[in-house]
């Protein structure tokens, strides 16, 4: 299950990883936010935090993931992702070179951090 995060600014996404994330998750809940947040603005930062209950993802889910980010390859800015995952630490770190955006990763106790960097309102 897919949650959006609220109260982030305008040009930032948010979204929260529950248990098994489902292709259904990706194209009812992400899809639809990131292409209405794409009409208003040319370039889009995103945080992406899984849960402590997240599971991984239906393949189903990963190719629709795919798709998106190469839907709108040049079109980010930012990209954070905040997980404790192993597996999904070890990929993002092997493959976050191929992010055409600024990428870093968060453990989630990192999680105000990772939103101040993604939103650009570090503190001073």
């Amino acid at each position: 299950m897919i949650a959006q995060i609220e109260g982030l600014p305008a040009g930032t996404l948010g979204f929260r990883a529950h248990g098994q994330v489902t292709a259904a998750d990706y194209e009812n809940i992400i899809v639809p936010d990131v292409e209405a947040a794409f009409a208003l603005n040319r370039k889009l930062r995103l945080l992406y935090v899984t849960a402590e209950d997240f599971t991984g993802f239906d393949p189903g889910a990963m190719w629709d993931d795919a798709k998106l980010g190469m839907r709108h390859f040049s079109s980010w800015e930012r990209i954070a992702l905040v997980t404790d995952v192993g597996w999904l630490r070890t990929a993002a770190t092997a493959f976050g070179f191929a992010v055409p955006a600024q990428f870093r990763l968060f453990h989630g106790a990192e999680l105000v951090e990772a939103t101040q960097w993604v939103t650009g309102n570090q503190p001073a």
